[in-house]
């Protein structure tokens, strides 16, 4: 039996983040299994800086 992740990002913040880096044609068509690695850790890394940014203007 399978058991289904919880993603941490939401829905919206991916699909902005895969067109920000030019592979949501790819999430569009295969859906999020058909991105490379490198393409999945390249939007980890952006939400990561979107987030430390954010930090730092709340303070």
């Amino acid at each position: 039996m399978s058991r289904r992740r919880r993603s941490i990002m939401s829905d919206n913040l991916k699909i902005e983040l895969a067109k920000e880096l030019g592979f949501y044609d790819t999430v569009r068509e295969e859906g999020w299994g058909g991105i490379k690695a490198k393409d999945a850790g390249n939007m980890v890394k952006r939400a990561i800086e979107l987030a430390e940014k954010a930090a730092a203007k709340r303070k």
